[in-house]
């Protein structure tokens, strides 16, 4: 019956309190209030008793209380496009350094590229009082956040600008990568260059779709409509796309992929084809070296540094009008983006 009535008790959501610190070390609340936030006015005895009490129950100090008092949360939130992306990796592990450099807490999640899921996610996160917010915004309308940033929230934009209003932004330069990518697939002797990129109302990929358009006018040429497509970066969509532009009478004797995942199915479908067909791709991937795969490779961990570093500038108070940062990109020549026309 004992042992029935020991497996009955809840075992979550009782945490200790102090008030059960002190009754175990016999010392009053004030007391465990000094042990527990390193004050002076213990003896070493009596500290001595307190740790033990709080090893033995394993309390832990309620910080979010602590740092509400002080109009500060210690924790700042990341919303991302997606985590699996592998882009986001080293930004949000940049983003996470910063932080921890700063006492603070990253708290992230992902939009899934849906403006509607990104305004809860940050809503929810401004709900938890975090004391600044990074995002990578899914939508172009971002004035629900005006209020949250005149509470003090400090917001700043990556990879996207934010859309109607005015806020800190930190971009890598997509354009110039684009034209850089496909300038050096002209200057290996091509002309009928494919582009295959993600969904049309995304900053990057029109940025990019404008650089491709660029490099091909700057060569006194212009891309076909056959030549460009836009939407979604499944696997599906991309296959069908690359295999259009390689079939008919004049197929397409390069590639320039949007993105790493469209840069990842093109890969394979150029090796089930066993084509030689140029490709360059915008990111950089897995194993591109060892592959070959010439890319134009944009420093994410440099974006989520930039990004933290200015929204903690925020934070400790600097006034200046909102900036734009644009980092730059590099062309990096493996071997696929220098194959001549077949």
């Amino acid at each position: 019956m004992a042992e029935t009535a020991r497996h009955s008790e809840p075992r979550y959501g009782n945490r200790p309190t102090m008030k059960d610190v002190a009754a175990r070390a016999g010392v009053g609340l004030k007391t465990v209030s000094r042990v527990v936030n390193s004050e002076p006015g213990v003896t070493p005895d009596t500290e001595r008793r307190v740790q033990e009490a709080i090893e033995a129950l394993g309390f832990r100090r309620n910080d979010s209380a602590r740092v509400l008092r002080k109009g500060r949360t210690a924790s700042i939130g990341l919303v991302l496009e997606d985590l699996a992306d592998p882009f986001y990796g080293p930004l949000s592990r940049a983003v996470e350094e910063v932080a921890r450099a700063h006492g603070a807490l990253l708290i992230n999640g992902s939009s899934a590229e849906d403006p509607e899921r990104e305004q809860e996610l940050v809503l929810a996160l401004c709900a938890r009082r975090v004391d600044g917010l990074i995002v990578i915004p899914a939508g172009d309308d971002h004035r629900y956040l005006e209020p949250e940033i005149r509470a003090g929230v400090a917001t700043v934009f990556v990879d996207r600008p934010a859309g109607l209003i005015d806020a800190d932004t930190v971009l890598c330069d997509s354009f110039g990568g684009a034209r850089e990518g496909v300038a050096h697939l002209i200057a290996h002797g091509h002309r009928r260059i494919g582009f295959i990129g993600d969904q049309p109302h995304i900053h990057t990929a029109t940025e990019r779709l404008r650089g491709y358009r660029a490099a091909l006018a700057d060569a006194g040429t212009e891309a076909g409509d056959a030549w460009v497509s836009l939407g979604p970066t499944d696997p599906a969509r991309v296959r069908a796309a690359a295999e259009r532009m390689l079939s008919g009478p004049e197929p397409v004797t390069a590639i320039f992929a949007g993105n790493n995942r469209v840069t990842v199915t093109v890969v394979r479908v150029l090796a089930e084809l066993e084509r030689r067909v140029a490709l360059v791709g915008f990111d950089d991937i897995e194993l591109a070296d060892l592959l070959g795969i010439t890319v134009v490779s944009q420093d994410a961990a440099a974006a989520g540094r930039t990004a933290a570093e200015h929204l903690f500038r925020r934070l400790d108070g600097a006034g200046h009008a909102p900036a734009r940062v644009e980092l730059p990109t590099r062309l990096v020549p493996r071997g696929s983006g220098e194959l001549p026309p077949a």
